[in-house]
């Protein structure tokens, strides 16, 4: 088969984005709305957006701070924690406020200490977002401290997510920015009600990456990355054609100095290499035809949104990507930054 150097497909969607707020969300805004259509926004700001008046805020402000002619789309999540009241969950889903909710188990990422401390806690709100087709979003990590970090997806698919999945059949579950076989495999059994989001990281980074020649701030993220074996899991769910799974960056910007510190911060700032990125894994997995269904149909039709009428061109190539952006008067790194790209936008 000869060499394809030019692919374009339908505008894709990012099903899992932190675009924070203030002078952070206006410098990383643009770099996701230039490749996406629409976004997944995830919940987790300080205070975290808890009500359907606080995710209309903060919607505004998101596309307030769209590039000139931007038409991209944000759609909201709301963070779920214990005292989250039913009536508000359905009164934003029902008004358009929020698309989906997230469910972060307290204390297992970013902004996380406000999230759910026991599902029982929740069975209420599950059973009115079952009813009114409002999908659930789960950070699926366990927080129990005895279990090694490594195994803490592994745990929570095994151990948490099957009685939550029985307790609520009728509920659409994605499980996000998956990193271990046993995810894969488990998703892969319970869909079309069950699907997962696959990060371009996740597709390129092993654990061992994050200590070659030394510690690797940039790199660490939560679910932290596991062994090769995973790695290569991922990248066979992700280029099988499966519609189960699809893209969403869990892109998640933080200033230098809150990596580069004593007790470092979670999160791959991948927005502006992302699609360059998913591409050259597919490509390199010989699955170019098959990035069109993972980027920018299988997401619609989970969510039940149409697919988008744009398309994007992306060209084989090497386009020198910056190291970093300017925040203010600091900086977010890039991942695979400073380098070029075996793939670019055209």
């Amino acid at each position: 088969m000869p060499q394809t150097d030019r692919i374009t497909i339908r505008q894709p969607d990012d099903w899992h984005v932190h675009l924070r707020d203030g002078a952070m969300l206006r410098a990383v805004l643009p770099w996701t709305a230039a490749q996406f259509a629409r976004a997944i926004i995830m919940p987790n700001l300080t205070p975290p957006v808890t009500t359907a008046a606080d995710a209309a805020a903060y919607r505004g402000r998101i596309l307030a701070a769209r590039p000139p002619g931007s038409t991209f789309q944000p759609l909201m999540t709301c963070y779920l924690t214990d005292s989250t009241d039913p009536d508000e969950v359905e009164r934003g889903h029902t008004q358009g406020v929020w698309v989906a909710a997230k469910l972060y188990p307290a204390g297992a990422t970013t902004n996380a200490h406000h999230g759910v401390t026991d599902l029982n806690r929740i069975r209420t709100v599950l059973e009115r977002m079952q009813r009114i087709g409002m999908p659930l979003l789960v950070h699926g990590e366990t927080t129990d401290p005895e279990v090694d970090i490594f195994d803490r997806e592994a745990v929570f698919v095994d151990q948490i997510l099957p009685p939550l999945l029985r307790a609520h059949p009728g509920l659409k579950v994605v499980l996000e920015h998956v990193t271990t076989i046993e995810a894969v495999e488990f998703v892969r059994a319970h869909a079309p009600n069950l699907a997962a989001t696959i990060t371009p990281h996740h597709l390129l980074i092993n654990r061992t990456s994050l200590f070659q020649g030394g510690i690797r701030p940039h790199l660490y993220c939560l679910p932290i990355a596991k062994r090769e074996r995973h790695r290569l899991a991922l990248r066979k769910a992700a280029t099988g054609g499966e519609a189960c799974f699809f893209l969403g960056t869990d892109t998640a910007p933080h200033p230098v100095g809150a990596k580069e510190a004593a007790c470092g911060c979670a999160g791959c700032f991948v927005g502006p290499t992302a699609l360059q990125c998913y591409t050259q894994v597919f490509d390199e997995e010989g699955a170019l035809d098959r990035l069109e269904g993972f980027a920018s149909r299988n997401g619609p039709a989970f969510y039940g949104l149409p697919v988008n009428d744009g398309s994007i061109t992306l060209r084989r190539g090497s386009t020198p990507m910056p190291n970093a952006i300017a925040v203010g008067d600091d900086r977010v790194t890039v991942f695979r930054g400073g380098a070029e790209t075996s793939w670019s936008i055209a």
